[in-house]
């Protein structure tokens, strides 16, 4: 009789976690609010080392506005035992097209990552209008796993 041979599971490389991050575009940020860790998935783009994404306002705009440290998680699966997963720790900053001199920047930033992969974000075409408030999530860490089946 063989022993049975589960995947290998590994850390992955600051290389390797960025090229997960940047080919996904929907992933789950969590945070605090009310006594208790909220977790809701969102849309994304990972770029400068960043990850951009644009929400309602709502119960999550009004949670990240006092608590801005999140976490946010994206997930790849080719098979049960051949998956990889992101976590990337840090704070959320709600961006604005007005105020600060590099506030603007920022927002304007934010929305051409945004508009990368959804060209119609912020149009008259946009298929979401209502989720007009932008953020950006700065890491101040990243770590991956990935399994490989043996």
């Amino acid at each position: 009789m063989s022993p049975i041979r589960g995947p290998r599971i590994r850390e992955m490389t600051a290389r390797q976690t960025e090229c997960v991050l940047a080919r996904n575009h929907v992933g789950r940020v969590a945070f605090q609010t009310g006594g208790r860790v909220e977790l809701y998935p969102v849309h994304y783009v990972y770029a400068d080392q960043s990850v951009y994404g644009r929400t309602a306002f709502g119960s999550k705009y009004m949670s990240w506005a006092t608590r801005p440290e999140v976490v946010f998680e994206i997930d790849e699966s080719e098979t049960l035992f051949d998956w990889r997963s992101v976590i990337v720790r840090g704070k959320l900053s709600l961006l604005q097209p007005r105020g600060p001199r590099a506030a603007p920047f920022a927002y304007w930033n934010a929305v051409a990552a945004i508009r990368s992969f959804t060209p119609d974000a912020f149009t008259e075409l946009d298929r979401v209008p209502q989720r007009f408030a932008v953020f950006r999530i700065q890491p101040t860490e990243i770590t991956g796993r990935q399994a490989i089946a043996r």
